[in-house]
């Protein structure tokens, strides 16, 4: 798995959710710069969680289409007098 990157406006906006959250949950303040580093920590040490969460929520989703269309092109199949 290659590293999970942000951009600056979507960094900037995870260190703007931490900070609210440290003010309204644990009433503290925190800086810019402890609020990047925790982004980071999460990132580097539980990102890939998160991913592998993600990608099992995709894959279950893959396979319920997929049981559906196979449905869908057997109601296509016209009758026949032999067997495949």
């Amino acid at each position: 798995m290659k590293p999970v990157t942000f951009s600056p406006e979507e960094t900037k906006a995870v260190v703007r959710d931490i900070r609210e959250y440290f003010e309204a949950e644990l009433e503290q303040q925190i800086g810019a710069i402890p609020a990047e580093m925790l982004m980071k920590f999460f990132t580097d040490k539980m990102g890939m969680y998160f991913y592998n969460r993600g990608l099992y929520d995709a894959q279950a989703l893959v396979r319920d289409r997929m049981e559906v269309l196979v449905d869908d092109m057997f109601a296509l199949e016209q009758p026949a007098r032999h067997l495949r």
